[in-house]
């Protein structure tokens, strides 16, 4: 009875043993290829759970997602002649699992072997294009075929490369430096260049203002002449006109005024008593004495 038992718990784990090796998954994110012997007979891009026949039957996983690959510094030359170091990336991802077993056999090895193909396609296209193309101009044109020639090489890989990305395209550090003493001499000679300009600009604007200054207040200056001639010969006639109509009262307006304009505290005359200046002063009936 005990034997019995003994071979049937056997029995049920070896069982046990083969259901589990039977069985595999495959996750949402992967796609695996089936081989028998180590040949490829299938491949399985469905999630869940599959069987495959054990010992006999393996199983490689493969990513379904896009992936990254990094490429080592670079130092190419550019048809301006400029030494540029270029940092950049590959995204790809793997379309034939058959094909990318067959060529690349695992993601380990895609360095080394799409590596070589990227930098070679780097070279081919930044060495036609000039230093300001990269930086500014056409950066994303060069990197859309860069990216074309990666696929057109490695089309029998069994991957596509979906992008290229530049993270870094400088000068090397002795370059950097004359290259930025040279733009800041242009820089500042067209600063001074500016300022000569604007120099030169308020100088003609200040000139203009000076001598439009000059002829508004002569303009001016000539037009009060004018009103001030004008107000003298009115006033000049008004007295002229209060002269000949009560010359007394004229004569007494005009000494009023004298003695306004000469007798102030503090001053000092020496006259006669009979000084005609005075004479509307020694009147006591406030009418002049008549000359002896």
């Amino acid at each position: 009875m005990r034997a019995l038992l003994a071979s049937l718990m056997v029995l049920v784990g070896l069982a046990t043993l083969t259901a589990y090796l039977s069985f595999y998954v495959v996750q949402q994110n992967e796609q695996a290829l089936l081989l028998a012997v180590g040949k490829p007979i299938g491949i399985v891009d469905q999630p869940g759970p599959h069987w495959k026949i054990p010992f006999y039957q393996t199983v490689e996983y493969f990513d379904k997602r896009i992936l990254d690959l990094e490429a080592t510094t670079q130092e190419i030359t550019a048809s301006d002649q400029k030494r540029l170091l270029v940092d950049a990336f590959a995204r790809y991802k793997i379309t034939d699992p058959l094909k990318f077993f067959q060529t690349i056999q695992n993601e380990a090895g895609v360095r080394r072997t799409l590596h070589p193909i990227m930098v070679s396609s780097m070279r081919r296209v930044l060495g036609g294009a000039t230093f300001q193309e990269l930086v500014r101009d056409k950066r994303e044109d060069l990197m859309k075929r860069i990216a074309k020639l990666v696929n057109e090489e490695g089309k029998e890989l069994g991957l596509e490369v979906v992008d290229v990305r530049i993270k870094r395209a400088d000068l090397p550090t002795q370059n950097s430096k004359s290259v930025f003493d040279r733009m800041r001499a242009e820089r500042q000679r067209e600063a001074a260049d500016w300022r000569a300009q604007g120099t030169g600009e308020a100088n003609r604007i200040r000139a203009t203002a000076d001598r439009e200054a000059t002829v508004i207040k002569a303009e001016a200056t000539r037009k009060s002449e004018l009103l001030r001639g004008d107000g003298d010969a009115e006033r000049n006639r008004i007295f002229a006109e209060a002269y000949t109509k009560d010359v007394d009262f004229f004569r007494f307006y005009r000494n009023m005024q004298a003695y306004e304009a000469g007798i102030k505290p503090g001053t000092k005359m020496l006259l006669s008593p009979d000084s005609d200046f005075l004479r509307y002063l020694t009147s006591s009936t406030g009418v002049a004495r008549p000359k002896q």
